[in-house]
């Protein structure tokens, strides 16, 4: 039986692969009917982001599996990447849909600076818990 934080990043994973797959045919479509056969960027960044997320999920989930935490400490440590990895498939989404083709951090705005400081913190921060669990549990115990 699979603990809460398995069945999240577990589920986390399915929804990342299903992603990359949808965002994969929206790829595909652009490239049949773009007259250089390409995708706009932010669609092939979204279908690539997804893809890798989702096998991202699969690590986390090994984590969580073998975290010595508490449920609370290994839940809270999972979603801090997990949910930050949403945000920037979502974002991606996001300017592929309206259109932008050019580099988001032209602009100087909350999601590239302050946004950006965010996400570093929490994914890092995230995995380091789990990754440090693993560590204790499987070569200091």
């Amino acid at each position: 039986m699979l603990s809460f934080p398995e069945k999240i990043a577990i589920l986390s994973s399915g929804l990342f692969f299903m992603s990359g797959l949808l965002t994969g045919v929206w790829k595909y479509r652009s490239m049949l009917n773009s007259v250089e056969h390409t995708a706009p960027v932010y669609v092939d960044v979204a279908h690539k982001a997804s893809l890798l997320y989702s096998f991202a999920c699969l690590v986390l989930w090994k984590l969580a599996q073998l975290s010595p935490f508490s449920t609370a400490i290994t839940l809270t440590a999972l979603l801090a990447p997990i949910l930050f990895f949403a945000i920037a498939v979502a974002t991606y989404i996001r300017l592929a849909a309206i259109g932008k083709t050019d580099n988001q951090f032209r602009e100087r705005n909350f999601s590239t600076t302050y946004g950006m400081y965010l996400l570093i913190f929490f994914e890092i921060a995230g995995f380091s818990v789990l990754f440090a669990g693993f560590i204790f549990s499987q070569f200091f115990q």
